[in-house]
């Protein structure tokens, strides 16, 4: 009898033994499923966000003194503090250079301006602004592509208006705004590339757009001398699509930030400018909505900041209102 209970035993606790092993199986492989779903929405969402930097008229400058508008002597040192907070703030998808990087058109300025702009530890791409293109002399764009392309292993266009995807759902369309057949800081963007950027455009209805210019599309405030004179034939193309359009612009030293129905406008400050600082916007996509939260980055080096502002009249139009400064925008699909 005792002999019968002990086996039957044995038995019910081997039974609940497979018992057990199936349900951890089972178990095992519900928590492997689960994980698997969590990680796909985390990359998903990861996937649906862009964060970049934007920074702009860095007028980098080894030989000049300063003016009473651009702290000129200390370029290298700001740029050197952008390059520090950008590489301990990360990440960012990539940072963008919206023109101006030199003070004055020569080869070796840009090519000392690149040796600090290189340290940054993430993707980054450039255009020109007026200040780097010479009429007449050896820093025409070609010559100022062939050099961006020699020192920056993600730059390889032949053009200085170019695009590119830095992920799934963006895409980033870089305007060479730059007048280089008469001595004028107005811009154009001319019929061959304004046909280039609507063929862009048509191709990516469904993507959030970044559009990088140096002259603005839509002027922060009113300047004869600085305006892109077929602005308005821009604009007009750009609200004709109903996609979220980013556009970042500099050239006015100023920090302005405005919407215009599926357009967000932003204007980043010069570096050698008070405030001196930069950009970092975050653009986040969904099915139902694009929120762009905008940051501005002051510099570090707070003596710099302080002797730049006095040396302005104007210091707080060029800083602009809290809503330029950091905000949300919000553009419904």
């Amino acid at each position: 009898m005792f002999y019968y209970i002990n086996n039957m035993s044995k038995k019910a606790y081997k039974k609940e033994k497979k018992e057990s092993f199936s349900q951890k199986f089972k178990n095992f492989i519900l928590t492997i499923l689960v994980a698997c779903l969590i990680s796909s929405q985390m990359c998903t969402a990861a996937n649906n966000n862009l964060r970049l930097a934007q920074v702009s008229d860095v007028h980098f400058s080894t030989f000049e003194e300063n003016t009473s508008y651009k702290f000129l002597k200390k370029s290298s040192e700001l740029l050197d503090d952008v390059v520090f907070q950008i590489n301990t703030s990360g990440p960012y998808d990539f940072v963008m250079f919206t023109g101006d990087l030199v003070n004055k058109p020569k080869r070796e300025e840009l090519v000392k301006f690149l040796g600090h702009a290189s340290k940054i530890t993430y993707p980054w791409y450039a255009i020109n602004g007026n200040h780097d293109i010479s009429i007449d002399g050896p820093l025409t764009k070609k010559e100022f592509c062939k050099i961006l392309n020699s020192h920056n292993k993600y730059m390889s266009t032949e053009k200085l208006y170019y695009a590119f995807t830095p992920k799934k759902g963006f895409r980033v369309i870089c305007l060479d705004s730059i007048i280089d057949y008469k001595l004028t800081s107005n811009g154009e963007i001319d019929e061959k590339q304004l046909q280039w950027l609507k063929k862009e455009l048509d191709e990516h209805k469904k993507d959030v757009v970044v559009i990088c210019t140096h002259v603005p599309i839509k002027e922060p405030y009113s300047s004869s001398d600085h305006k892109m004179e077929n602005d308005y034939d821009i604009r007009r193309l750009l609200s004709s699509y109903d996609n979220a359009i980013i556009v970042l612009q500099g050239h006015y030293h100023c920090v302005r930030a405005c919407q215009d129905e599926n357009v967000i406008y932003l204007t980043s400050p010069s570096l050698v400018t008070y405030p001196n600082g930069f950009r970092v916007v975050n653009i986040n996509a969904n099915k139902k909505r694009v929120l762009v939260d905008v940051f501005l980055k002051e510099t570090n080096l707070k003596d710099i900041q302080s002797r730049s502002k006095l040396r302005l009249l104007g210091a707080a139009t060029l800083y602009g209102d809290e809503s330029d400064r950091n905000t949300t925008f919000e553009i419904k699909k």
